[in-house]
């Protein structure tokens, strides 16, 4: 993975885990972080392309 700033809440993150009982790996919450990331630029990229500053709920998607 990368050295990129960690975004999550660790403990959150493997509570919301633990509901669907699954244990969290030593590497997941990393893995986690690395996605969340990747939807921040695209996210940023879709907004910047659509002419705004603003990000909003509908520059995220799946």
């Amino acid at each position: 993975m990368s050295d990129r700033e960690m975004l999550l809440v660790g403990s959150k993150a493997k509570a919301a885990l633990k509901v669907h009982d699954v244990n969290v790996g030593g590497d997941a919450l990393a893995g986690l972080n690395e996605i969340l990331h990747r939807a921040i630029e695209q996210a940023a990229k879709r907004a910047s392309s659509n002419g705004r500053k603003t990000v909003r709920s509908h520059d995220f998607v799946c």
